[in-house]
């Protein structure tokens, strides 16, 4: 996910968090939660996985395996456009995402949406990944 995609996202939450934007649809906030959930819970399983591309071995004992080694070491971690900071930054923009909807559900509700706990009793309400 691109820098500009994810700073979009941070600026739709700031903009739900400042009562600018909210989705009118319970119904469907409460499904995008779910949804949110369900893939943050999946990218959290990528993650995971993708640890397993850190360990990078078996080119041999010469110098150009060292390089290869580490150009592979380099696309698993440590750089922006590395695996873990790509999975990373997609669990932010689907956190963000949540965060919308939760805020929606909470000004539906007529509740207070102005703090991370009354955010988080919203997703929480709304039930575990499936």
């Amino acid at each position: 996910m691109s820098q500009d995609n994810l700073s979009q996202w941070q600026r739709f939450a700031e903009q739900a968090r400042a009562g600018e934007l909210y989705l009118d649809d319970e119904v469907a906030a409460h499904q995008v939660v779910a949804a949110c959930n369900r893939r943050i819970s999946e990218l959290q399983d990528l993650a995971r996985l993708a640890q397993n591309a850190q360990n990078v071995s078996g080119f041999g004992d010469f110098n150009m395996a060292d390089v290869l080694a580490g150009k592979f070491l380099k696309q698993a971690t440590g750089t922006e456009n590395s695996i873990d900071s790509i999975i990373a930054k997609d669990i932010e923009v689907v956190k963000d995402m949540r965060d919308i909807m939760a805020i929606s559900i909470a000004r539906l509700r007529g509740q207070d949406y102005t703090n991370s706990a009354a955010i988080t009793a919203i997703i929480d309400s709304v039930g575990e990944p499936q």
